[in-house]
């Protein structure tokens, strides 16, 4: 069952929440990240991309750019910008993305539900980018990053939360640049606390990370080498919990370098092996499963997966799978998209356009646009013990980083 405990939050003062507000440091390169924090010195992201304070030919995994982070956050805290919550605390924290809307639970969530798979995972993590949050959250002694976790809907926890919501006023409500409303409530009397916890640990038999595996790594990591009873609070991770109705999964994107020495014709004739090919004469957003779009030399394709040409275990039968399977490690030579420099990847909240412009201007080759995953299929591979392919989920709205960090020492 689900172990989760409130904690005090370091978080901003109502009066600053909006311009503290970050989009999450790892959607954001550095250069995107300088262009994001502009002239705003209250930006999050001084914080978790604190290189943006240093010269920009700075290594970001320096251990200068951890200490700038520290040196940051004290300042933050100093000024007033930030303050420490004096008791334990649950947070409430709707996100409203157009028609969209979905509420989930800010806590602690256990390490050792992590590490006993209580906490289930879908994808292997890297270990540079591991490496970077240890060192980030070692030398801040905060994690920062909020492990975005899900659960099927429960709906005793769903209307209580609902109430609350309805009969207190939120601590923060405001709308971001990127036009996504986001509203927050401080849960702190000690039953409402004390019913929360115990909902959980009574009626949520597992989590499942929807998107921070790395986060959540890092911090399991962390606790492990401070070793048991270092500190209590690095026992438990920052998370926010969201039941599996509310959440919307967009597609996940590749580009690729070049063709593996293929000619187009060449390229589109091994391709129908697998698939059938019809020009679409515009952007094809696939509609269904199976369904490829597929950019080329200023054209765009519709691909079906051919009856055949994949197995039907939750892994095979992902559409990110059938693309690694048949295109990319069969026709492209892409063996392992976690590290081929070749292959990239693009979120479906850019867009087509955002693929056409890649290819277009000459640096990507070729682009693929997928069917999104469902959350059921996340779960049916989260629950065998089985991982997607890399960058297999989108999910948006992202939740912003900044609002609350859980410090650990």
């Amino acid at each position: 069952m689900a172990i989760i405990k409130p904690f005090k939050a370091l978080r901003p003062k109502p009066e600053f929440a909006a311009l503290v507000a970050s989009k999450p440091y790892d959607v954001l390169s550095s250069a995107e990240a300088r262009q994001e924090a502009g002239d705003n010195p209250y930006s999050f992201l001084h914080i978790t991309k604190a290189e943006i304070d240093l010269p920009e030919n700075v290594d970001i995994h320096s251990q200068r750019v951890y200490d700038k982070a520290l040196d940051n956050l004290q300042i933050f805290q100093d000024a007033g910008i930030l303050f420490q919550e004096t008791a334990p605390a649950y947070y409430i924290y709707q996100l409203i993305m157009g028609q969209a809307q979905q509420t989930g639970l800010v806590c602690a969530s256990a390490i050792r539900d992590y590490e006993q798979n209580v906490i289930k995972k879908h994808e292997f993590t890297r270990p540079d980018k591991e490496l970077d949050r240890i060192n980030h959250i070692k030398t801040t002694g905060a994690q920062t990053g909020n492990v975005f976790l899900a659960y099927r809907t429960n709906r005793r926890i769903h209307q209580w939360i609902e109430d609350w919501k309805s009969s207190h006023h939120p601590a923060y409500d405001f709308v971001a640049s990127d036009g996504v409303k986001h509203m927050l409530w401080v849960v702190s009397e000690p039953a409402d606390l004390e019913r929360l916890t115990r909902a959980f640990a009574e009626e949520v038999p597992a989590t499942y990370i929807a998107d921070g595996h790395h986060r959540a790594a890092s911090a399991a990591k962390v606790r492990s080498a401070l070793g048991a009873g270092a500190s209590p609070e690095a026992d438990y991770f920052l998370t926010t919990l969201f039941p599996a109705d509310q959440l919307h999964i967009l597609d996940y994107n590749r580009l690729v370098k070049d063709l593996n020495g293929l000619s187009d014709d060449a390229f589109l004739q091994q391709l129908e092996q697998s698939f059938t090919l019809t020009e679409a004469g515009q952007a094809f957003s696939p509609g269904a499963l199976h369904e490829f779009g597929m950019y080329l030399s200023g054209k765009w394709y519709k691909l079906v997966a051919k009856a055949g040409s994949y197995s039907q275990d939750p892994i095979g039968i992902l559409d990110v799978s059938i693309l690694q399977n048949q295109v990319l490690d069969k026709l492209l030579g892409i063996t392992d998209p976690r590290t081929d420099k070749r292959i990239d990847f693009v979120g479906g909240i850019r867009g087509l356009s955002e693929l056409e412009k890649r290819v277009d201007r000459a640096d990507m080759r070729v682009a693929f646009s997928l069917f999104p995953v469902s959350i059921q299929q996340l779960f049916d591979i989260a629950d065998s013990g089985e991982v997607m392919p890399p960058k297999s989920t989108w999910f948006e709205p992202k939740l912003r980083d900044g609002l609350l960090t859980h410090l650990i020492s």
